[in-house]
């Protein structure tokens, strides 16, 4: 597998019968950068388990080398567990370029705040000196260039070019078709709300709350539900605020991120019991609404996420 940037012409030698039945050579868009593959990645790792979780969709285990970023601060449920079993945990949270190198990698599925940070030791740039390609999450490419708010299209897009670079495009199509009748049929028999419910996402934090802007999954997972991201005004991902315009917005629903060694209902309590929040809606009338980390971020468990919120703000 090559990495080519810019795109260059490919020689003959490399068009192959076989790579060009298997699709070879594509090319994919990832945030701001075109890669080109000749032949599917054979020892790839990806980060987090959201990340980890579109390998496992595609059935992508086989060209893995392992994955990163879980255990310091995250869980593996049974289903993650299961799927990958036989894969090694590269290092508890983000790799460093030698972690990657001593797996002989040649592909590393992650993205901006999930396993890269803008100017750190591991980028896109810093490992293909290495022949290491990067796929970048697409909802991460906020951090490095100008994209529109974040829609559940950003987790397809993710899936469809994952299954074009591992050669298993008519699966990827397939899985995403699924998804989106899924979801159609599901919003289709939705109850109709008299107004947009107001949302405030809670991931972590007491003296200012760790939250989801425009650009992060869960604006787009609160809108498809009928609900409205109290935040959708903060031109940013996943970011840290204060408390006063949480207090002044008035959510009907707090939606709590679970992960970490903060549970989820000890961030329910720190609300419940703050006298700040006692005339807060979502408060008020205890409605809090759990997502594992896994659903709240992009990837497969997102239109499961979508349901459960529907059924929440509707009760």
């Amino acid at each position: 597998m090559r990495l080519i940037l810019p795109i260059l012409a490919l020689s003959s030698a490399l068009l192959t019968s076989g790579a060009m039945a298997s699709g070879f050579p594509v090319t994919v868009e990832s945030c701001d950068r075109a890669v080109t593959f000749d032949s599917a990645p054979a020892r790839a790792v990806s980060n987090d388990v959201n990340l980890t979780e579109m390998m496992l969709a595609l059935g992508l285990t086989g060209n893995m080398v392992g994955y990163t970023g879980i255990s310091d601060w995250k869980t593996l449920d049974e289903t993650l567990r299961a799927g990958v079993a036989d894969l090694p945990e590269l290092s508890p949270n983000y790799p460093t370029k030698e972690v990657l190198l001593g797996a002989d990698a040649d592909f590393y599925f992650a993205g901006w705040n999930y396993g890269m940070r803008v100017g750190g030791e591991v980028t896109p740039d810093t490992l293909a000196e290495f022949g290491i390609a990067v796929y970048e999450l697409t909802e991460s490419c906020i951090h490095i260039m100008d994209k529109p708010k974040a829609s559940i299209e950003d987790m397809y897009v993710d899936l469809i070019n994952l299954g074009r670079i591992f050669g298993v495009a008519e699966q990827a199509e397939a899985l995403v078709a699924g998804y989106r009748q899924d979801l159609e049929a599901f919003t289709a028999g939705l109850a109709a709300l008299e107004a947009p419910v107001k949302v405030f996402v809670y991931d972590s934090g007491e003296n200012k709350p760790f939250t989801a802007g425009r650009y992060a999954m869960p604006t787009a997972l609160i809108e498809a539900a009928g609900g409205v991201n109290i935040m959708d005004d903060v031109d940013s991902s996943w970011v840290e605020i204060g408390w006063e315009p949480v207090i002044e917005r008035n959510p009907d629903v707090v939606v709590i991120v679970d992960y970490g060694q903060v549970t989820a209902e000890q961030k329910a309590d720190f609300m419940r019991d703050n006298p700040a929040f006692k005339d807060v809606p979502a408060v008020l009338n205890d409605r809090f609404v759990v997502l594992p980390y896994v659903e709240a971020t992009p990837g497969p468990r997102n239109i499961e996420a979508i349901k459960t919120l529907a059924a929440a703000f509707r009760e």
